[in-house]
């Protein structure tokens, strides 16, 4: 069975929102680096509809091995209101969110990967279906913004690794908690 990460930046004062405007001077040669190895043991990508509308206008058409991997890659847009993805390689996925995510964990050999912290993850996660959890947190307050937003039913998960990068950014990952 296939496992799920989902990654999600966030800023030290817990805002998951725009990370655009706060982010981007953080993802250096090491957080490339980095992303394209975790890439490496993927085979699908997942997304809610807003992560792919914020995606769509220009991670088609950037370059490089970490862009090149993630446009090749099987790419999955989960929305009741989408009819087609723009996206080379995405398919719109209408429906049972839980029973297809059920299903592509079932299917094929590589991990998924999700970015973000939307309505998608908090959907997974309320029905335990995400293996991993990571948080990069950025050394940065931004004020204001959405914070992270949890499910509804308390999750304790455990620490599986966390590591400091370079730039200061922290990569904190957690998985479910050990019985």
């Amino acid at each position: 069975m296939r496992k799920l990460e989902i990654a999600t930046l966030m800023s030290l004062d817990g805002v998951v929102s725009d990370p655009q405007s706060w982010a981007e001077r953080y993802f250096d040669a090491e957080a490339v680096e980095q992303s394209l190895r975790r890439l490496e043991t993927a085979d699908a990508f997942l997304m809610g509809r807003g992560s792919y509308e914020y995606f769509l206008p220009t991670w088609p058409k950037a370059q490089g091995a970490y862009m090149g991997r993630l446009n090749a890659m099987p790419k999955y847009v989960f929305s009741s209101t989408l009819e087609r993805a723009d996206w080379h390689n995405t398919r719109v996925v209408a429906g049972d969110v839980v029973e297809a995510v059920r299903q592509l964990k079932a299917d094929g050999s590589g991990d998924l990967v999700a970015y973000g912290f939307g309505q998608l993850s908090q959907t997974l996660l309320e029905h335990d279906m995400v293996d991993e959890l990571t948080f990069f947190i950025h050394p940065i307050i931004v004020g204001n913004g959405r914070p992270l937003d949890g499910p509804g039913a308390p999750k304790h998960l455990s620490l599986r690794r966390c590591e400091a990068r370079s730039s200061g950014v922290l990569a904190v990952s957690y998985g479910r908690e050990e019985a």
